[in-house]
């Protein structure tokens, strides 16, 4: 059975950082990509920024490009979002799926119901 744990969320002022941390266990599906998404409240989910199993493309949203950096690290199944100059509207729950199937050009889509996805870290950028 598929375990995906995120950590690493917080408080944090605009301007900082944090480092979100997603490990992957008992995973057998051979997916494509997979990458992390937010919800904050009364919104619908968003794309942030997700890696390719199999070699390093990334995808990013545009509003997150020059902020965020997606790694990952194979030996330990474990997938790192890096996000400096975090701003108020930062302020989300952040999901790791870890089953993406289709990336195009900079994104990749909501893969909808998975199991291949964790409870999410909850992120706060104070102003």
């Amino acid at each position: 059975q598929v375990q995906v744990v995120e950590s690493g969320g917080g408080l944090v002022q605009a301007g900082g950082s944090l480092r979100l941390s997603c490990a992957v266990f008992g995973r057998t599906k051979s997916s494509y990509a997979v990458g992390w998404f937010r919800q904050a409240p009364g919104k619908e989910r968003e794309f942030v920024a997700a890696i390719s199993w199999t070699d390093h493309t990334t995808y990013y949203a545009d509003s997150m490009k020059d902020r965020f950096t997606i790694s990952r690290d194979n030996a330990n199944n474990t997938v790192y979002l890096q996000m400096n100059g975090l701003r108020p509207e930062d302020t989300a729950k952040y999901y790791c799926d870890a089953d993406l199937s289709y990336c195009s050009g900079s994104v990749c889509y909501d893969p909808g119901m998975s199991d291949y996805r964790g409870q999410g870290t909850q992120v706060t950028v104070s102003s």
